[in-house]
């Protein structure tokens, strides 16, 4: 490296103070002009509330999002399904919008590592009174310090930021899956719901018909009050279920809402589908998508560049055991009749005498033996979330497939019991009886079917798997603006 420095000495008194004062300022400015300024970004509660309370899935930008992903922002009328649910929510969520603040903090980490040091330049004037004052009795030393970073410190520094930032990205694929997951469980919560009260509904039905026929024979003396209030009481416990379960359609919207981001009220007059949970995939039961998802899944990949971050660490203590250098040329000089110029070239290093950097080096050691054993549980735990997720999927369809058969078996005596009742072999009550009957077994059937697809979402979060989510629509994510 070679440092040339031009001085060309000129006497105080010779330069005009306007000039001077020029000169300052233009130096000055020609420093401070690639320098960042603070611009205050204050947050107002209530204009943060007004703008949440403001969100709806009419949002241009959300139909913007939603084109991006190849998927149509559903018309007035049309019903919004999983798919679109779930891009929503990766638009307004604000978990997501901290985890790409997260993401930016990381990678702006990656400007601050490969920035170089800057040098310095110092200027000590002096006064020998021992000089006369023609032309000047001042004394200019300058000097200039130019450190240089050895052993590679910057590039393992550069490393340590690369994998930091790549944990990070990994972090936010993590929260989306989490936001993904959420979502899901609201809009299967809400279906549940609404189909559970339309079958207490019926039951009710059913219910009151006995109760009816019941109280008409106990008029005629066919049968004793015990049974007409026996009647009497399943048709007020199957009212309150059914009130019950009213409250949690409620609650289930509310619950839909926070996942999606967005205040209940933007629910109102939305069409939702929920023709997805009618569907049980085999597509995730694999073996190469388990052995995909032990390889890939985000916390896995993050807990690995983590473990990379504390290796680059670890080589950055050790590099800096070695000194750096520091280049110091200096000037000085003294227009007397002697015009004395004195060049310098300075030459500084620490010298590693105490200590070799050695606590530093331990405890960069030790925070790489922790990385790897969390890479190790984290990896352990991802083996057993999905053998167990999968293990309960397969269990819950052999469930699915009984409990279908049940209700096969409960429609076919229910139509016989009709055609019966329609050729006078049975009473009306008869078949009053069978409809509660049926509607019992179709309850139980929605329960199986509920597990099964409680379990399948477990399964679609354990193996993160690209068949349910694409890579574009992870990728898209990273670049939505942060939402008030």
């Amino acid at each position: 490296m070679r440092i040339t420095i031009l001085m060309i000495p000129i006497s105080a008194k010779s330069m005009p103070t306007a000039f001077r004062t020029r000169r300052l300022w233009l130096l000055a400015l020609g420093l401070l002009s690639g320098c960042a300024t603070f611009q205050p970004r204050p947050i107002s509660p209530a204009g943060s509330l007004a703008s949440y309370d403001s969100r709806s899935l009419a949002n241009p930008g959300l139909g913007k999002f939603l084109a991006s992903n190849h998927i149509d922002l559903p018309a007035r009328g049309r019903p919004w399904n999983l798919k679109a649910l779930t891009l929503a929510a990766f638009y307004y969520q604000p978990a997501l919008a901290a985890a790409r603040a997260q993401l930016l903090a990381a990678q702006a980490a990656r400007v601050t590592a490969r920035e170089r040091p800057n040098p310095s330049l110092s200027l000590t004037p002096g006064y020998d009174s021992g000089v006369p004052a023609v032309p000047s009795p001042w004394i200019v030393p300058v000097a200039l310090d130019w450190p240089i970073e050895t052993a590679g410190r910057r590039g393992d520094r550069m490393a340590e930021a690369r994998h930091l930032a790549a944990a990070a990205r990994w972090d936010l694929v993590g929260t989306v899956w989490g936001v993904r997951s959420r979502l899901r469980s609201a809009l299967l919560a809400l279906y549940t719901a609404r189909q559970t009260e339309s079958l207490l509904a019926r039951q009710v039905s059913a219910l009151q018909r006995v109760f009816n026929l019941l109280e008409g024979q106990f008029r005629a003396g066919v049968v004793s009050s015990y049974d007409v209030t026996r009647a009497r009481i399943a048709l007020d416990n199957a009212t309150l279920a059914q009130q019950a379960q009213q409250g949690r359609i409620r609650e289930a919207r509310i619950a839909l809402a926070g996942a999606i981001g967005v205040p209940v009220s933007a629910l109102r007059g939305v069409h939702l589908s929920f023709a997805g949970f009618k569907r049980f995939p085999r597509d995730l039961t694999r073996p190469a998508v388990r052995q995909q998802a032990l390889l890939g899944r985000a916390d896995v990949r993050a807990a690995l560049a983590q473990y990379a971050a504390s290796q680059s660490a670890l080589k950055l203590e050790i590099a800096r055991q070695w000194p750096n250098i520091a280049l110091g040329p200096g000037y000085a000089w003294n227009s007397q009749l002697a015009g004395d110029r004195e060049w310098q070239l300075g030459l500084s290093l620490t010298l590693p005498v105490l200590n070799q950097n050695q606590g530093p080096i331990a405890q960069a050691r030790a925070r790489r033996r922790l990385a790897a054993a969390r890479f190790l549980g984290v990896q352990s735990a991802a083996v057993t979330q999905i053998d167990g997720t999968l293990a309960a999927y397969r269990s819950t369809l052999g469930q699915v497939r009984t409990a279908e058969s049940l209700l096969a078996s409960l429609t076919r005596q229910l139509e016989s019991i009709r055609a019966q009742v329609s050729a006078g072999e049975l009473q009306p009550l008869d078949l009053a009886n069978a409809e509660v009957a049926f509607y019992a077994g179709a309850q139980n059937q929605l329960v199986t079917r509920l597990a099964a697809q409680q379990a399948l979402g477990a399964l679609q979060d354990a193996v993160q798997s690209p068949l349910t989510l694409r890579p574009s629509q992870l990728q898209s994510t990273q670049n939505i603006p942060t939402r008030p």
